[in-house]
């Protein structure tokens, strides 16, 4: 079968490339996957309560959660995007991979033990306990709903950009049809079904991944032949220690920006701390998280196996520049029609996998979405304060529906707006900076409060979406593209498609506009990797959070010191400052506002010492 395949069928079928094994093949494929959590929901005890509703009243397996948190570092996006972005860049970031490997451990010994000793049922409840604020909490909770909404309404809308090319299905049915079931799943159970979709989704992208890089094995001389091929051809870019903040990807920005960005995501977003809360000890999650850490190293990988597999049979025909795709991540579609249309099924397969990928993501995230809208802005209602835990259960729930339907109409506007996608992505990885500034002041720095910690939060947010801005603006997109050979395709393409004329007219438009030059101090600081905007966030939320805090701390700053963590504790015990006035909060699981008791740190031992006569509600 010849590159031209998907050209004539595309001039043949404009309409619907699939046949109508595919479209069994699709269906079977979600109605599958939806049945067996449904299952597993009917043969288990019916959930009663919010904690059973948002940690799976820690009835969940140790393999089960161990995918569901692999599952959640993955998505659709990494499965279209890998490929093609080692066919076109190579492995620089892969090298991301060495971040999220060590965030891991971080995660797993720095910030679980802090949250899971307190019994929270809200990450962000945390904030409010070591600041005694609800502005910091509200402004870490707000800024995880937004980008989670923003990120979600992306993700939903790229399989459905499939299904219309290649099923026919129209945009509105597929966004439709992932609500519709995301609303169910969300009634049905909520952390358990999440989990189970998780595990679903994540053993059949796995399967799928799997079978496209043992076919590219069989049919080009086997894996080792692969690896030869991509570094042969300048592919296998590891090891660049370059100091040029300005290079798109580096070894070192690889692996310090996606540290930060793990670090965020893992230890202080509400999806994946809700996950290792659904545990029911803390043994069991270091079992978890430190077992997960090959797990994803495997997952992560696959994909770019996959592009490794894609660039040997196309190595010297590119499909983007003789225009058979149009964009970069196109190159894995259009690999499998090219290979395996003939074949009945499998584009339904390969659909229904990334239909399903965007699904269950959807449902984690609505669930966690649902459960911070409670504990961090409904709770504060005086009507629902003192309601039943069913009232508070069937809330949850809907505003769980409401989200779904919210998240949809964002994936609307994906469609209508094609600028949106890349500035929402730049604007997402802003976010994760202030998250983690904010959470390295509450564990790390025992004088932080939290007119500290929300300047530091609103100054990086400030700061960093400037820099997002600018560099929409003034800065010239980058080709950055390895190069690429069209000598043994059939037939002569012309290799530059209208958009790619219309994107040069664009950019030398913007740049002829511009008002800053090369050398401006301005454009310097526009040009600066996207990889470190977590690095600089993190780094101005905490520079801000200690001079502020510094000069603004009083003795109405009391916190408990076990919100500190235990070696910060231990340390500041005998430092100079051991006897500084703190606090002691009553925690029961966020039930109850907590009750503050103004206390004296013992220098000598380490205790609260309560101070007699000095409390404060």
């Amino acid at each position: 079968m010849t590159c031209t395949f998907y050209k004539q069928r595309q001039l043949e079928e404009p309409a619907a490339v699939s046949n109508l094994w595919n479209y069994l093949a699709f269906v079977a494929f979600v109605v599958i996957s939806a049945l067996i959590p449904i299952r597993k929901r009917l043969c288990s005890r019916r959930v009663k309560t919010k904690e059973d509703y948002v940690f799976g009243a820690g009835h969940i397996s140790t393999l089960a959660m161990m995918l569901s948190i692999a599952r959640g570092t993955l998505g659709v996006i990494s499965v279209l995007g890998y490929p093609s972005e080692f066919f076109y860049r190579g492995t620089a970031m892969w090298e991301t991979l060495y971040g999220m490997m060590t965030a891991y451990p971080i995660v797993c010994f720095v910030f679980i033990p802090v949250y899971f000793d307190l019994g929270i049922t809200s990450v962000y409840q945390y904030l409010e306990l070591r600041f005694n604020s609800r502005l910091v909490r509200c402004l870490a909770s707000g800024t995880y709903i937004l980008r989670t909404l923003l990120s979600l309404g992306v993700t939903i809308y790229t399989p459905t950009v499939a299904l219309n090319t290649i099923i026919g299905v129209p945009y509105w049915a597929s966004l439709l049809c992932i609500t519709c079931i995301s609303i169910f799943f969300n009634a049905l159970g909520g952390m358990k079904a999440a989990v189970a979709a998780d595990v679903i989704q994540s053993l059949s992208m796995t399967a799928m991944l799997v079978a496209i890089v043992i076919y590219c094995s069989v049919e080009n001389g086997g894996l080792v032949r692969l690896v030869e091929i991509g570094e042969e051809h300048g592919r296998m870019n590891f090891f660049n220690f370059a100091a040029d903040l300005h290079l798109r990807v580096t070894t070192t920005s690889a692996w310090l920006g996606e540290l930060f960005m793990s670090l965020s995501l893992l230890g202080c977003q509400q999806n994946f701390v809700q996950r290792y809360l659904s545990m029911p000890n803390f043994s069991k999650i270091k079992r978890t998280m430190l077992i997960n850490i090959p797990l994803v190293a495997v997952l992560f990988s696959l994909p770019w196996f996959v592009g490794i597999g894609i660039f040997t049979v196309y190595r010297n025909c590119d499909p983007l520049k003789v225009g058979l795709i149009e964009k970069m991540d196109q190159i894995l579609p259009y690999f499998m029609v090219d290979y395996f249309a003939n074949i009945p099924g499998v584009w339904g397969l390969f659909v229904g996998t990334l239909f399903n990928g965007a699904l269950t993501l959807n449902i984690s995230n609505i669930n966690s979405l649902a459960t911070v809208t409670w504990e961090d802005f409904l709770s504060l209602v005086p009507g629902l304060k003192k309601k039943t835990d069913s009232y508070q259960l069937t809330v949850i729930k809907f505003v769980g529906t409401i989200y779904a339907v919210l998240i949809m109409g964002i994936a609307f506007l994906v469609g209508l707006l094609s600028g949106v996608i890349e500035s929402s992505v730049l604007v997402l990885s802003a976010t994760s900076g202030p998250l983690l500034g904010v959470f390295i002041l509450a564990m790390f720095i025992p004088f932080a409060n939290w007119k500290g910690a929300s300047l530091g939060m609103i100054v990086s947010h400030i700061i960093t979406v400037w820099i997002v801005a600018g560099r929409l603006m003034y800065v010239e997109v980058s080709n950055s593209m390895l190069p690429t050979s069209i000598d043994s395709c059939p037939v002569q393409y012309p290799d530059t498609t209208n958009a790619t004329l219309y994107l040069h007219e664009f950019l030398a438009s913007r740049s002829a506009s511009s008002a800053l030059t090369d050398e401006s101090f301005l454009y310097w600081i526009y040009s600066i990797s996207y990889m470190y905007y977590g690095v600089f966030g993190t780094i101005l939320t905490v520079a801000v959070g200690i001079v502020f805090s510094l000069a603004t701390w009083t003795d109405l700053d009391a916190y408990n010191t076990k919100m500190l963590h235990p070696a910060v504790r231990w340390l500041h015990s005998r430092s100079p400052f051991g006897g500084k006035r703190f606090g002691s909060f009553e925690v029961s699981s966020g039930k109850k506002p907590p009750t503050l008791t103004v206390a004296v740190v013992s220098s000598q031992e380490g205790g609260v010492v309560p101070e007699k006569g000095a409390e404060k509600s």
